[in-house]
């Protein structure tokens, strides 16, 4: 239990309190008295005040799992032993939310009133992997500021941090699964939905209302185009690679496969860190999202047959499928010289906020706001 000590005021306090005392004993000043006794008095009852806080609960609202570079806002709303139950007693504090080194925020702490109001901040995802937040240090003072005591509750919430994502060019995706589409005259019956122009689209599939409306070009997509095979993806860093590769390998994996998923493309996806199996649809993004999130630097089996090779170095990803070898570098530009990138910055952020404070598996139906032809952007 943490033991209530002087703060600097309480200790000047005090301070003058023992010297008019002993001015009072050796000049027999009487007046002196009117220092020592409210001095005195006013140490007493902020000591009793702040020795006698019992430690809070509290709730904190507003995480959920998210990309790196995603802010968001926290708030840390405090109670007695179980949600809807006030503090017994408000008092005073400094509050601050401890959080683990891939979570940054303003090192200030927040003074408050515990018991009458949340404490509100904004926190920033710097690095993919598992991190969390808590425990909550309330340093309590009493109505004098002459003492403090810490509280530490532990109120703990983990969190996942993905890795950046980028746009995947169409013509690198379709060329990992055109050969196994189904035929053609099944292809230009049945229609599926309407997406944004890439390079390699046939014009005959642009559907010119759409396009006059948006003032780009907008092209018709077919059932067909989705019932494709599924893509093996195996990932490594290079001979000596390190934490800087493994996030340059977690990006590059996650973009495509991310890129393939929105696609309809089923996806098999092995890394240093494990392997998963993807379906299109939020539970399979979530899937290959959080395998990204935790890989580290490694080598994977010589022997594991996959479609493409992905393999990282602190700079940039070389990527390999059949006779095509191509830099990750290279697709991200590509993709954003061909003028089709979409700003999935605000659906990102949308998508989070309406997770917050849900359960996981509610949070990863919201991952399904990312699926957008070209994959995702990093916020």
């Amino acid at each position: 239990m943490a033991r209530s000590v002087l703060t600097r005021r309480g200790r000047f306090v005090l301070g003058v309190c023992v010297v008019a005392a002993f001015m009072a004993l050796v000049v027999a000043g009487r007046s002196l008295n009117a220092v020592v006794i409210p001095g005195v008095i006013a140490l007493v009852a902020g000591y009793l005040q702040v020795s006698r806080l019992d430690e809070p609960a509290a709730r904190r609202t507003g995480v959920a799992d998210g990309f790196v570079g995603e802010a968001h806002e926290i708030e840390l709303e405090f109670h007695g032993g179980r949600p809807g139950v006030p503090v017994d007693r408000s008092f005073v504090a400094d509050v601050r939310d401890r959080l683990d080194d891939g979570i940054e925020r303003s090192d200030a702490p927040t003074r408050t009133t515990v018991g009458e109001e949340p404490v509100t901040y904004r926190a920033r995802y710097r690095r993919r992997g598992d991190h969390g937040f808590g425990p909550v240090e309330v340093d309590a003072t009493d109505l004098f500021g002459l003492f403090t005591r810490r509280l530490v509750v532990r109120e703990r919430d983990p969190v996942v941090v993905y890795p950046p994502c980028h746009p995947v060019p169409a013509w690198f995706r379709r060329g990992l699964y055109a050969d196994e589409a189904v035929g053609d005259s099944r292809e230009r019956k049945e229609f599926d939905r309407l997406r944004e122009y890439d390079r390699g689209d046939s014009l005959r599939d642009v559907h010119w209302p759409a396009t006059a409306k948006h003032d780009e070009l907008v092209v018709k997509e077919f059932a067909a185009e989705t019932d494709r095979r599924r893509v093996s993806i195996a990932g490594e860093t290079a001979d000596g690679g390190d934490d800087l590769a493994a996030d340059v390998l977690a990006s590059a994996t996650a973009s495509l496969s991310l890129s393939l998923l929105a696609d309809g493309v089923p996806v098999d996806v092995t890394l240093p860190s494990g392997a998963v199996s993807a379906e299109p649809g939020p539970r399979g993004r979530r899937r290959v999202l959080e395998l990204a999130a935790r890989v580290g630097p490694g080598r994977v089996s010589e022997s594991a047959e996959s479609d493409v090779r992905i393999v990282a170095d602190e700079s940039d990803a070389q990527i390999s499928a059949e006779e095509t070898s191509v830099d990750f570098s290279a697709l991200r530009e590509d993709h954003g010289n061909a003028g089709s990138e979409h700003d999935l910055a605000g659906e990102a952020a949308g998508a989070t906020g309406e997770v917050a404070g849900a359960t996981r598996e509610d949070a990863g139906a919201a991952t399904d706001a990312f699926a957008v032809d070209g994959g995702v952007t990093n916020p």
